[in-house]
Protein backbone atom coordinates (compact mmCIF):
# COMPACT_ATOMS: atom_id res chain seq x y z
CA UNK A 1 0.00 0.00 0.00
CA UNK A 2 1.24 3.28 -1.15
CA UNK A 3 1.33 6.68 1.05
CA UNK A 4 -1.90 7.81 -1.05
CA UNK A 5 -3.63 4.86 -0.19
CA UNK A 6 -2.76 4.69 3.44
CA UNK A 7 -3.96 8.50 3.46
CA UNK A 8 -7.66 6.96 2.43
CA UNK A 9 -8.09 5.38 5.53
CA UNK A 10 -6.84 8.20 7.85
CA UNK A 11 -9.19 10.12 9.27
CA UNK A 12 -7.48 13.50 7.95
CA UNK A 13 -4.96 11.89 4.96
CA UNK A 14 -3.50 14.47 3.27
CA UNK A 15 -5.55 12.80 0.52
CA UNK A 16 -8.50 15.39 1.41
CA UNK A 17 -5.46 18.34 -0.79
CA UNK A 18 -7.23 16.25 -3.76
CA UNK A 19 -10.86 17.10 -3.31
CA UNK A 20 -10.87 18.93 -5.67
CA UNK A 21 -10.04 16.33 -8.25
CA UNK A 22 -12.39 13.85 -6.64
CA UNK A 23 -15.53 16.63 -7.68
CA UNK A 24 -14.27 16.54 -11.25
CA UNK A 25 -14.16 12.86 -10.88
CA UNK A 26 -17.94 12.84 -9.70
CA UNK A 27 -18.69 15.01 -12.33
CA UNK A 28 -17.66 12.79 -14.96
CA UNK A 29 -18.56 9.83 -13.48
CA UNK A 30 -22.01 10.77 -13.20
CA UNK A 31 -22.17 12.02 -16.50
CA UNK A 32 -21.05 9.14 -18.05
CA UNK A 33 -24.02 7.17 -15.87
CA UNK A 34 -26.49 9.68 -17.31
CA UNK A 35 -25.43 9.19 -20.94
CA UNK A 36 -26.03 5.74 -20.82
CA UNK A 37 -29.28 6.13 -19.01
CA UNK A 38 -30.37 8.63 -21.75
CA UNK A 39 -29.42 6.14 -24.29
CA UNK A 40 -26.69 8.53 -25.51
CA UNK A 41 -24.27 6.18 -24.73
CA UNK A 42 -25.53 2.06 -25.78
CA UNK A 43 -25.62 -0.60 -23.09
CA UNK A 44 -25.61 -3.78 -25.13
CA UNK A 45 -27.58 -6.84 -23.84
CA UNK A 46 -26.00 -10.22 -24.27
CA UNK A 47 -28.38 -13.29 -25.30
CA UNK A 48 -27.64 -15.10 -22.10
CA UNK A 49 -27.85 -13.76 -18.60
CA UNK A 50 -24.68 -11.38 -17.16
CA UNK A 51 -23.68 -11.54 -14.09
CA UNK A 52 -21.40 -9.08 -12.37
CA UNK A 53 -18.92 -9.32 -9.51
CA UNK A 54 -17.35 -6.05 -9.08
CA UNK A 55 -16.50 -3.14 -5.91
CA UNK A 56 -17.24 0.44 -5.47
CA UNK A 57 -13.60 1.09 -4.06
CA UNK A 58 -10.17 0.15 -5.00
CA UNK A 59 -8.35 -2.57 -4.13
CA UNK A 60 -9.05 -6.28 -3.12
CA UNK A 61 -12.49 -7.07 -1.77
CA UNK A 62 -12.16 -10.79 -2.67
CA UNK A 63 -13.32 -10.76 -6.41
CA UNK A 64 -11.26 -13.54 -7.50
CA UNK A 65 -12.84 -16.22 -4.98
CA UNK A 66 -15.96 -15.14 -5.26
CA UNK A 67 -16.13 -15.54 -8.79
CA UNK A 68 -14.98 -18.77 -8.43
CA UNK A 69 -17.55 -19.79 -5.88
CA UNK A 70 -19.94 -18.57 -8.92
CA UNK A 71 -18.23 -20.52 -11.16
CA UNK A 72 -18.83 -23.69 -8.94
CA UNK A 73 -22.81 -23.11 -8.06
CA UNK A 74 -23.31 -22.07 -11.36
CA UNK A 75 -21.58 -25.45 -12.37
CA UNK A 76 -23.78 -27.90 -10.04
CA UNK A 77 -27.09 -25.90 -11.41
CA UNK A 78 -26.08 -27.53 -14.32
CA UNK A 79 -25.32 -24.26 -16.16
CA UNK A 80 -21.85 -23.54 -18.07
CA UNK A 81 -20.67 -20.36 -16.79
CA UNK A 82 -18.05 -18.26 -18.89
CA UNK A 83 -16.06 -15.32 -17.43
CA UNK A 84 -14.90 -12.00 -18.82
CA UNK A 85 -13.07 -10.22 -17.51
CA UNK A 86 -10.15 -6.77 -18.05
CA UNK A 87 -6.43 -8.11 -18.11
CA UNK A 88 -5.26 -5.70 -15.68
CA UNK A 89 -1.55 -4.91 -16.74
CA UNK A 90 -1.57 -5.96 -19.56
CA UNK A 91 -2.26 -4.26 -23.48
CA UNK A 92 -4.83 -6.19 -25.65
CA UNK A 93 -6.16 -4.56 -28.48
CA UNK A 94 -9.01 -7.33 -28.92
CA UNK A 95 -10.89 -9.95 -27.03
CA UNK A 96 -8.81 -12.92 -26.52
CA UNK A 97 -9.94 -16.28 -24.84
CA UNK A 98 -6.87 -17.86 -22.36
CA UNK A 99 -5.25 -20.74 -23.71
CA UNK A 100 -3.76 -22.58 -20.95
CA UNK A 101 -1.15 -24.12 -22.53
CA UNK A 102 0.52 -21.05 -24.31
CA UNK A 103 -1.03 -18.05 -22.16
CA UNK A 104 0.58 -16.81 -18.71
CA UNK A 105 -0.41 -14.49 -16.50
CA UNK A 106 2.22 -12.15 -18.35
CA UNK A 107 0.18 -12.73 -21.21
CA UNK A 108 -3.15 -12.20 -20.03
CA UNK A 109 -3.29 -10.43 -16.46
CA UNK A 110 -2.73 -12.35 -12.94
CA UNK A 111 -6.61 -12.71 -11.83
CA UNK A 112 -7.83 -13.97 -15.08
CA UNK A 113 -4.85 -16.45 -15.47
CA UNK A 114 -5.91 -17.41 -12.34
CA UNK A 115 -9.81 -18.04 -12.97
CA UNK A 116 -8.86 -20.05 -15.94
CA UNK A 117 -7.13 -22.58 -14.00
CA UNK A 118 -8.99 -22.62 -11.31
CA UNK A 119 -12.43 -22.55 -12.58
CA UNK A 120 -12.45 -25.05 -15.72
CA UNK A 121 -14.46 -22.45 -17.52
CA UNK A 122 -13.62 -20.46 -20.76
CA UNK A 123 -12.22 -16.71 -20.07
CA UNK A 124 -12.31 -14.36 -22.29
CA UNK A 125 -9.65 -10.64 -21.66
CA UNK A 126 -10.32 -7.30 -22.60
CA UNK A 127 -10.75 -3.80 -21.58
CA UNK A 128 -14.06 -3.49 -23.83
CA UNK A 129 -16.24 -6.42 -21.79
CA UNK A 130 -18.92 -6.29 -24.76
CA UNK A 131 -16.60 -7.26 -27.42
CA UNK A 132 -15.66 -9.60 -24.42
CA UNK A 133 -18.01 -11.22 -23.91
CA UNK A 134 -19.45 -11.25 -27.76
CA UNK A 135 -16.30 -14.03 -28.39
CA UNK A 136 -16.85 -15.83 -25.29
CA UNK A 137 -20.38 -16.64 -26.08
CA UNK A 138 -20.03 -17.12 -29.94
CA UNK A 139 -16.48 -19.37 -28.98
CA UNK A 140 -17.33 -21.18 -25.94
CA UNK A 141 -20.64 -22.11 -26.10
CA UNK A 142 -21.59 -20.94 -22.44
CA UNK A 143 -24.60 -20.03 -20.84
CA UNK A 144 -24.51 -17.79 -18.10
CA UNK A 145 -21.64 -14.92 -18.39
CA UNK A 146 -19.56 -13.67 -15.26
CA UNK A 147 -18.05 -10.27 -15.40
CA UNK A 148 -15.22 -9.79 -12.88
CA UNK A 149 -14.35 -6.56 -11.50
CA UNK A 150 -17.43 -5.04 -14.59
CA UNK A 151 -19.49 -3.05 -11.99
CA UNK A 152 -18.41 0.29 -13.53
CA UNK A 153 -19.04 -1.33 -17.39
CA UNK A 154 -22.07 0.06 -18.67
CA UNK A 155 -22.09 -0.76 -21.64
CA UNK A 156 -22.72 -4.63 -21.11
CA UNK A 157 -25.96 -4.89 -19.56
CA UNK A 158 -26.27 -7.04 -16.75
CA UNK A 159 -29.37 -9.32 -15.09
CA UNK A 160 -27.28 -9.44 -11.21
CA UNK A 161 -24.77 -7.32 -9.25
CA UNK A 162 -22.94 -8.53 -6.66
CA UNK A 163 -20.94 -5.57 -4.62
CA UNK A 164 -18.49 -6.77 -2.45
CA UNK A 165 -16.82 -4.69 0.31
CA UNK A 166 -13.86 -4.97 2.58
CA UNK A 167 -15.36 -5.39 5.83
CA UNK A 168 -12.24 -4.70 7.85
CA UNK A 169 -10.99 -1.46 5.70
CA UNK A 170 -14.73 0.04 4.85
CA UNK A 171 -14.56 2.75 2.92
CA UNK A 172 -12.05 4.50 4.39
CA UNK A 173 -12.83 8.64 4.47
CA UNK A 174 -15.78 8.20 1.83
CA UNK A 175 -14.21 10.09 -0.76
CA UNK A 176 -14.48 9.39 -4.51
CA UNK A 177 -10.88 8.91 -6.05
CA UNK A 178 -8.19 10.17 -6.20
CA UNK A 179 -8.89 11.85 -2.73
CA UNK A 180 -10.25 8.64 -1.17
CA UNK A 181 -10.68 4.86 -2.49
CA UNK A 182 -14.36 5.20 -3.66
CA UNK A 183 -15.03 4.46 -7.47
CA UNK A 184 -18.15 5.38 -6.94
CA UNK A 185 -20.63 6.78 -4.20
CA UNK A 186 -22.00 4.74 -1.42
CA UNK A 187 -25.17 5.27 -3.07
CA UNK A 188 -25.11 2.67 -5.37
CA UNK A 189 -24.55 -0.12 -3.12
CA UNK A 190 -28.62 0.77 -3.29
CA UNK A 191 -28.82 -0.49 -6.98
CA UNK A 192 -27.08 -3.49 -6.53
CA UNK A 193 -28.77 -6.94 -6.18
CA UNK A 194 -26.45 -7.93 -3.12
CA UNK A 195 -23.87 -6.79 -1.40
CA UNK A 196 -21.59 -9.24 0.76
CA UNK A 197 -18.30 -7.90 3.01
CA UNK A 198 -15.68 -9.82 3.02
CA UNK A 199 -14.76 -11.33 6.59
CA UNK A 200 -16.07 -8.79 8.93
CA UNK A 201 -19.20 -7.27 9.13
CA UNK A 202 -20.21 -3.69 7.99
CA UNK A 203 -23.59 -1.70 8.28
CA UNK A 204 -23.28 -1.46 4.58
CA UNK A 205 -23.68 -5.00 3.57
CA UNK A 206 -26.56 -7.19 3.50
CA UNK A 207 -24.35 -9.82 4.53
CA UNK A 208 -20.61 -11.31 5.35
CA UNK A 209 -18.99 -14.16 3.42
CA UNK A 210 -15.51 -15.87 5.01
CA UNK A 211 -12.80 -16.82 3.58
CA UNK A 212 -11.87 -20.36 4.27
CA UNK A 213 -7.89 -20.71 4.24
CA UNK A 214 -6.13 -23.98 3.56
CA UNK A 215 -2.94 -25.71 4.00
CA UNK A 216 -0.03 -23.73 2.27
CA UNK A 217 0.34 -26.08 -1.48
CA UNK A 218 4.21 -25.83 -3.33
CA UNK A 219 4.22 -24.16 -6.69
CA UNK A 220 6.24 -26.79 -7.65
CA UNK A 221 3.72 -29.84 -6.47
CA UNK A 222 0.45 -29.27 -5.52
CA UNK A 223 0.45 -32.44 -3.20
CA UNK A 224 3.52 -31.20 -1.08
CA UNK A 225 2.00 -29.02 1.31
CA UNK A 226 3.69 -26.59 4.38
CA UNK A 227 3.55 -27.71 7.68
CA UNK A 228 1.59 -25.86 10.14
CA UNK A 229 3.61 -23.52 12.96
CA UNK A 230 6.35 -22.80 10.09
CA UNK A 231 8.41 -19.88 9.85
CA UNK A 232 7.77 -18.02 6.91
CA UNK A 233 8.58 -15.02 4.71
CA UNK A 234 6.00 -13.58 3.41
CA UNK A 235 5.11 -11.71 0.10
CA UNK A 236 2.70 -10.56 -1.87
CA UNK A 237 1.36 -7.92 -4.66
CA UNK A 238 -2.61 -7.69 -3.58
CA UNK A 239 -4.38 -5.04 -3.28
CA UNK A 240 -4.85 -5.83 0.76
CA UNK A 241 -2.34 -7.26 1.61
CA UNK A 242 -3.09 -7.05 5.43
CA UNK A 243 -5.90 -9.78 4.51
CA UNK A 244 -3.25 -12.26 3.62
CA UNK A 245 -0.99 -11.55 6.47
CA UNK A 246 -4.34 -12.56 8.54
CA UNK A 247 -4.83 -15.63 6.83
CA UNK A 248 -1.33 -16.61 7.26
CA UNK A 249 -1.58 -16.54 10.79
CA UNK A 250 -5.22 -18.57 10.95
CA UNK A 251 -3.35 -21.35 9.17
CA UNK A 252 -0.37 -20.84 12.13
CA UNK A 253 2.21 -20.14 9.79
CA UNK A 254 4.69 -17.16 11.84
CA UNK A 255 6.24 -14.21 9.65
CA UNK A 256 9.84 -13.81 10.43
CA UNK A 257 9.60 -10.94 7.83
CA UNK A 258 7.14 -9.43 5.53
CA UNK A 259 7.72 -7.80 1.51
CA UNK A 260 4.43 -6.22 0.38
CA UNK A 261 5.02 -4.86 -3.52
CA UNK A 262 2.50 -2.99 -5.70
CA UNK A 263 -1.14 -4.59 -6.83
CA UNK A 264 -0.73 -6.88 -9.73
CA UNK A 265 3.10 -6.68 -9.26
CA UNK A 266 4.77 -8.31 -11.82
CA UNK A 267 7.15 -10.55 -9.80
CA UNK A 268 10.70 -11.66 -11.76
CA UNK A 269 13.36 -14.22 -9.91
CA UNK A 270 15.67 -11.37 -8.55
CA UNK A 271 12.77 -9.87 -6.42
CA UNK A 272 13.65 -13.16 -4.71
CA UNK A 273 17.32 -13.45 -4.33
CA UNK A 274 17.60 -12.63 -0.93
CA UNK A 275 14.68 -14.04 0.77
CA UNK A 276 14.82 -16.82 3.31
CA UNK A 277 12.88 -19.92 2.70
CA UNK A 278 9.75 -20.72 3.01
CA UNK A 279 8.53 -17.96 0.95
CA UNK A 280 4.11 -18.17 1.01
CA UNK A 281 2.29 -16.18 -1.36
CA UNK A 282 -1.06 -15.72 -2.63
CA UNK A 283 -2.53 -17.91 -5.26
CA UNK A 284 -2.81 -15.22 -7.57
CA UNK A 285 0.86 -14.01 -7.05
CA UNK A 286 1.90 -17.92 -7.65
CA UNK A 287 0.59 -17.84 -10.95
CA UNK A 288 3.20 -15.46 -12.00
CA UNK A 289 6.07 -17.52 -10.12
CA UNK A 290 5.61 -20.81 -10.80
CA UNK A 291 8.13 -20.77 -14.09
CA UNK A 292 11.04 -19.63 -11.91
CA UNK A 293 9.88 -20.89 -8.42
CA UNK A 294 11.99 -22.45 -5.76
CA UNK A 295 11.29 -25.91 -4.12
CA UNK A 296 10.48 -23.96 -0.67
CA UNK A 297 7.93 -21.34 -2.12
CA UNK A 298 4.19 -22.16 -1.37
CA UNK A 299 0.77 -20.51 -1.89
CA UNK A 300 -2.12 -20.00 0.77
CA UNK A 301 -5.53 -20.91 -0.96
CA UNK A 302 -8.46 -19.44 -0.11
CA UNK A 303 -12.30 -20.54 -0.64
CA UNK A 304 -15.07 -18.00 -0.43
CA UNK A 305 -17.99 -19.59 1.93
CA UNK A 306 -21.13 -17.63 1.62
CA UNK A 307 -24.20 -17.21 4.35
CA UNK A 308 -27.02 -19.35 3.34
CA UNK A 309 -29.42 -16.12 2.64
CA UNK A 310 -27.19 -14.62 0.18
CA UNK A 311 -27.22 -18.18 -1.55
CA UNK A 312 -30.91 -17.99 -1.31
CA UNK A 313 -30.97 -14.51 -2.60
CA UNK A 314 -28.67 -16.09 -5.80
CA UNK A 315 -31.24 -18.88 -5.97
CA UNK A 316 -34.12 -16.71 -6.61
CA UNK A 317 -32.55 -14.56 -9.07
CA UNK A 318 -31.32 -17.20 -11.15
CA UNK A 319 -34.20 -18.91 -11.46
CA UNK A 320 -35.52 -16.15 -12.44
CA UNK A 321 -33.01 -15.53 -15.50
CA UNK A 322 -33.35 -19.35 -16.50
CA UNK A 323 -37.13 -18.37 -17.23
CA UNK A 324 -36.26 -15.04 -18.77
CA UNK A 325 -33.15 -16.44 -20.75
CA UNK A 326 -34.79 -20.13 -21.13
CA UNK A 327 -31.24 -21.32 -19.78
Amino acid sequence: MNSLERSWYQPFGWSWLLLPLSLLFAVLSASRRWLFKAGFKVSHRMPVPVIVVGNITVGGTGKTPITLWLCEYLQAQGLKPGIVSRGYGVKLTSPKLINLQTDSAATVGDEPFLLACRSGCPVVVCPDRVAAAKLLHATSGCNIIISDDGLQHYALVRDLEIILLDGSRGIGNGLLLPAGPLREDVWRLKNADLVLANSSASALAHWTFDLQVEPARSLNDDNKKLPAGAQVTLVSGIGNPRRFTRSAAQMDYHSSSAHFFADHYAFGAADFADLPGPILMTEKDAVKCRAFAGPDWFYLPVTARLPQPAIDVIADKLQQLRSRYGV
